[in-house]
């Protein structure tokens, strides 16, 4: 029977059942990332801030402004990443 070989088409679907995500998000980080990730690379960020911040620009400007511009930048990571 020629309707028996027609098939429709099945949503792909991950592991747990949920369907798959057909395009990346629209996100300026270069990579696929979920929330985890995301906190992950903005607390790496605030690490290498801070350090360049103590190494190269401590003795002009306090600390706290990093911690500033570190809070800034990984909300703007975890929101929009």
């Amino acid at each position: 029977m020629a309707s028996d070989s027609i098939k429709t088409p099945v949503p792909r679907q991950n592991g747990n059942g949920a369907p798959k995500r057909a395009v990346r998000p629209d996100g300026f980080l270069p990579i696929d990332t979920n929330l985890f990730d995301r906190i992950f690379i903005a607390v790496v960020v605030f690490v290498a801030i801070h350090l360049f911040w103590m190494r190269f620009v401590e003795p002009a400007l306090s600390i706290y402004v990093a911690t500033a511009i570190s809070v800034v930048v990984g909300a703007i990571i975890i929101k929009r990443g």
